[in-house]
C-alpha cells in the first residue's frame, strides 16, 4: 500500500476481531513508527503495553472496542519548555506512524485521549513530566468504517508575505 492510500484509508476502528497480534508483528509496527521525524534524533517517546488488569481500571466505555492490545504512547519530559513541546510533537508523529504502519499491514487502531486524564495517568503510572499522547487500541478490524468528510484544505491554508 502506498503512503497516500494508507493515509486516506486509515480509520479509527470501532470493533476489532478477537484474533491476537503476534509480538513480532507488533514490534515491526513499532520499529517502523520509530522513523518518525524528531529533533536531533532524540526519539522522545516511550510505549507502555497495558495489561488486562490495568485496562479494566481505565473504565473505557467500549473497552477499547475489544482490541486484543492496548498501548499508551508517552512523550518524555524535555529539559526546557521548548524541548518539552518538541517531544510532544515528535511522539505524536510516532503515534501516527504506528497507526499507518498497522493499517498498511492489515491491522487497525483506535486512538483515545482518555490517557490524558489525571485518573488515567494515575492508573497507568505515568511519571511526572511525561505526557500521554494517546491510548492506541490495536488489532485486526472487524469492519472498517466509512470515511468522514473533511473540510476543503483551502480553508486551512494561510499565505504569508
Amino acid at each position: 500500500m502506498d503512503a497516500f492510500k494508507a493515509i486516506v484509508t486509515r480509520r479509527n476502528i470501532k470493533e476489532f476481531k478477537k484474533d491476537p497480534i503476534d509480538r513480532a508483528r507488533l514490534m515491526s509496527w513499532l520499529q517502523t513508527a520509530a522513523y518518525a521525524p524528531n529533533h536531533r534524533n532524540t526519539e522522545p517517546w516511550e510505549v507502555l503495553t497495558v495489561g488486562p488488569q490495568t485496562r479494566e481500571k481505565l473504565h473505557h466505555k467500549t473497552n477499547f472496542a475489544g482490541a486484543p492490545i492496548l498501548l499508551a504512547i508517552l512523550s518524555i519530559p524535555g529539559k526546557t519548555e521548548l524541548e518539552h513541546r518538541e517531544n510532544i510533537i515528535a511522539a505524536s508523529c510516532f503515534a501516527q506512524n504506528f497507526c499507518l504502519a498497522a493499517h498498511a499491514d492489515g491491522g487497525g487502531t483506535r486512538w483515545s485521549s482518555l490517557g490524558a486524564s489525571e485518573s488515567a495517568r494515575e492508573v497507568l503510572g505515568v511519571p511526572q513530566g511525561y505526557e500521554v499522547i494517546g491510548l492506541l487500541a490495536v488489532g485486526y478490524p472487524e469492519q472498517i468504517p466509512e470515511p468522514k468528510s473533511r473540510q476543503d484544505i483551502e480553508s486551512k491554508v494561510k499565505e504569508l508575505d
